[in-house]
């Protein structure tokens, strides 16, 4: 799975997302966590300002504090709400701290002034603090008051949770829609590449002679290169073709010329020198017209598809003016309007040498259909024969063979159709068909 682009492009999308979703929900809980503190700031620094006003400064003893605020968190033991006052050398608290004594140490901050701070609590837990001093009474003397109104941490610690708690749902619905936004953008910017990928096929199934420039800009270098490996290609084949033809037809004049000698030598009584010297020169000829054959099939040319059935009636024409094939009962069921991904002439010359193999094998009849079996288009050529020995059904494609049991035939042989078949992505089968042989043809159907 994760040679596919496409899967990993969406691997590195979802870690990237939940990275920056993980990362985006501690910075939101540490804001929320300073905010959250910042308000809790504020409203002990309020209460501090409630006590100090609940002070008064002129008594007759001088200032006084008069009572506590009548809030029952500050009434409630250890309840995480707690208050102190220093009013000179007397000291009140409430009664939520019992008998514990917040532990300012630090000097008093300067009069006016107001410092948070971090003490801690009765049952040692975390308090955030605000101290506030002040000066209080008239005359020459006046008296310091120094305030601090605390709560508990863990409340603080409470809301950031209860916070994170209900972001999680959230954050996990825009991870997976970011994810789902990744995956649709992924396949649309990587469409091009599929259109690219079926190009491509349409060059393998010969329904495009090259990919072509129409495409989104970034794929076209792409599609430039392989268009010019393309033409390369081309170049080579049609080189290598020339030269193949050049060289078989440079042997094809030697060869006739020993034909000749070997007809001579005939006529002058040396029968077996003849037959030797044309046995060679007829394999030497069948070898170089198959060469020959082969170089076309290879050309990479583009396919414009085939329609069997008047290619197989031609052929019987054909067969039926000759001795042999006159004497044969051809039966032709062909399907019309069915198109076959092969080159017409390639088609032409493997179904000639398959009839040629028919007419010399069967006895009587020959039967050719043609037919539709899914995406593919099938040739059944069937004869009423002896046969192949099932020994040699595997051979019989290999090393120019042909059907014909004296070695005479002049079609290019069963090895010939194999590379025709090849080189248009068929499927050549042969099998006995009690009685007689089978073989068919098997291609890609085109529209």
């Amino acid at each position: 799975m994760m040679r596919s682009i496409r899967w990993r492009l969406l691997a590195m999308g979802a870690l990237a997302i939940s990275a920056a979703l993980a990362l985006s929900g501690m910075a939101i809980a540490v804001l929320f966590e300073r905010h959250v503190e910042r308000v809790a700031v504020a409203d002990l620094q309020s209460r501090a300002l409630a006590l100090a006003a609940m002070v008064e400064p002129d008594g007759r003893d001088g200032p006084a504090f008069a009572a506590g605020p009548a809030d029952p968190l500050y009434e409630q033991p250890f309840s995480g709400h707690y208050w102190q006052i220093t009013l000179g050398d007397r000291e009140y608290r409430s009664r939520s701290l019992w008998d514990y004594v917040l532990p300012t140490g630090a000097p008093a901050p300067p009069p006016g002034e107001t410092v948070t701070l971090s003490l801690p609590g009765p049952r040692g837990d975390a308090l955030l603090a605000v101290e506030q001093s002040l000066v209080v009474g008239s005359g020459a003397t006046p008296v310091p008051l120094r305030i601090v109104v605390a709560t508990d941490r863990d409340q603080l610690t409470l809301a950031r949770r209860g916070f994170l708690g209900d972001l999680l749902p959230y954050l996990t619905l825009l991870g997976a829609l970011l994810l789902a936004a990744s995956w649709a953008q992924i396949r649309f910017g990587l469409r091009p590449l599929a259109q690219v990928g079926a190009r491509v096929a349409g060059l393998n199934s010969g329904a495009r002679p090259r990919i072509g420039q129409d495409l989104p800009t970034e794929v076209i270098p792409l599609a430039t290169e392989i268009d010019k490996l393309l033409d390369a290609r081309d170049d080579q084949l049609a080189r290598a073709r020339h030269r193949a033809a050049n060289l078989a037809h440079g042997f094809k004049t030697p060869l006739q010329a020993l034909l000749g000698d070997a007809a001579r030598l005939r006529d002058c009584g040396e029968t077996e020198i003849a037959a030797s010297i044309e046995t060679v020169a007829t394999a030497m000829r069948r070898h170089v017209d198959r060469e020959l054959a082969r170089a076309r099939i290879q050309s990479g040319r583009p396919v414009a598809g085939a329609e069997p059935g008047p290619i197989l009636a031609k052929l019987i024409g054909v067969l039926r003016r000759m001795p042999q094939g006159a004497g044969i009962d051809w039966r032709l069921d062909a399907v019309p309007g069915l198109r076959a991904r092969i080159d017409a002439d390639d088609l032409t010359e493997a179904l000639g040498a398959l009839l040629e193999n028919a007419m010399q094998h069967t006895d009587e009849r020959v039967a050719i259909s043609t037919r539709r079996e899914g995406p593919r288009i099938v040739i059944a050529i069937r004869d009423d024969g002896r046969g192949v020995p099932e020994a040699d059904l595997q051979r019989l494609p290999r090393r120019g063979l042909s059907l014909d049991p004296d070695g005479q035939g002049q079609g290019i042989g069963l090895a010939m159709v194999a590379d025709i078949v090849d080189a248009a992505q068929g499927e050549l089968r042969l099998a006995n068909a009690r009685p007689g042989f089978l073989a068919e043809l098997r291609f890609d159907a085109l529209p």
